[in-house]
């Protein structure tokens, strides 16, 4: 069973940056697509940024679009998003999600949270005004 370990949330007043990492374990990561999404108090689960095996291709949700940035370091067995300017309503639970089995589906199905197989524990971020 593939783990997954996220970190890096924390508190930060609006207009800042936060850094989060998603590491997962044995020797695969390469071969897996992976996305991050949010879920803020009160709310459902929604698809903030995703990137496949190779990193050519990045998708993003409108609401991040120009903040944030999805990237992986495949040596490390990690995926990043670093979040720029950051506001109030970036406020929420962030979950690290893993698919195992990528398909020429991805750009199709990247937003869909029942593309991904195993998630992280989640890491708060929250943003002040």
């Amino acid at each position: 069973q593939v783990q997954v370990v996220e970190s890096g949330g924390g508190l930060v007043q609006a207009g800042g940056s936060l850094s989060l990492s998603c590491t997962t374990s044995g020797d695969a990561f390469a071969m897996y697509n992976m996305a991050w999404f949010r879920q803020a108090s009160g709310k459902g689960r929604e698809f903030v940024a995703a990137l496949g095996r190779s990193a050519k291709y990045t998708y993003y949700a409108d609401s991040v679009k120009a903040r944030f940035t999805i990237s992986r370091d495949n040596d490390k067995n990690t995926v990043y998003l670093q979040m720029n300017n950051l506001k109030p309503e970036d406020t929420a639970v962030y979950y690290c999600a893993v698919d195992l089995s990528p398909s020429a589906y991805f750009r199709e199905r990247y937003y869909r949270d029942d593309e991904y197989d195993i998630w992280g524990q989640g890491t708060q971020v929250t943003v002040s005004s």
